[in-house]
């Protein structure tokens, strides 16, 4: 039943949670997120328990640092396992770049296959009137293209973005770049903190290789059967 397309957000703080979440879920699901709140409260023991059930892992804690400082820990991250790790893309060129020579060369020594690394373009809470108060003068799509290509151009696999974002930079990336969506909502479902949101129907059509759903699983009332209607509209669109 599960799509790997689909990756699940584990929004706990708790090792318990998470197994109780996860165990919920059984074989629907084959690829989790773990982000800031959960791998700072328990740290590398979510990896190896998610490694443990056979699971695929986004480890989603958008390093944003120098360059150095960011491929170093990017390295260390890498060692506990986790299928693909991200950055900001606004570290900017020489940041991705050193980082993705560095983990490969590291990967290489590990005798380890490189985990996919990829790039947070702009976050998809951020609305207009967030982006105005940057100082951003360039359109918000305009400006996550532009990120995209040069996460591309720096040796990365892909990006993080909106569904709205995501047909723009599958003709600008090419069908191999990976484009990971946040902010997916079923039709008439609450956006919650996120902006710009789609439906996954909507998302996929649009290019996106992966979706990550949060709470629209977490806080249902089925979580398991949530997540099988998710899976249901996203077997419409072929991968």
């Amino acid at each position: 039943m599960a799509d790997d397309r689909l990756i699940v957000a584990l929004d706990f703080h708790t090792m318990h949670d998470v197994k109780e979440f996860v165990e919920k879920l059984g074989d629907s699901v084959s690829y989790y997120k773990v982000g800031m709140e959960l791998f700072y409260s328990v740290g590398s023991e979510v990896i190896t328990y998610l490694k443990e059930q056979k699971k695929s892992i986004f480890l989603d804690l958008k390093l944003h640092d120098i360059p150095n400082t960011t491929a170093e820990g990017l390295c260390s991250l890498m060692r506990l396992g986790a299928t693909m790790l991200d950055v900001h893309a606004s570290g900017g060129y020489t940041m991705m770049k050193t980082t993705a020579e560095r983990l490969q060369k590291e990967a290489k020594i590990l005798g380890i296959k490189r985990p996919k690394l990829i790039a947070i373009t702009v976050l998809t809470s951020i609305d207009k009137e967030d982006w105005n108060g940057l100082g951003q003068s360039m359109e918000i799509r305009e400006q996550v293209v532009r990120l995209a290509k040069l996460a591309k151009k720096a040796g990365l696999d892909g990006v993080v973005s909106s569904p709205q974002e995501a047909a723009a930079i599958r003709q600008a990336c090419g069908d191999s770049f990976i484009i990971v969506t946040p902010g997916v909502r079923m039709a008439g479902a609450s956006v919650d903190d996120q902006s710009r949101v789609a439906t996954p129907t909507f998302a996929l059509r649009s290019g996106a290789s992966h979706l990550v759903v949060g709470r629209p699983i977490r806080l249902a009332d089925e979580p398991k059967a949530a997540t099988e209607n998710i899976i249901k509209e996203m077997e419409t669109v072929k991968s």
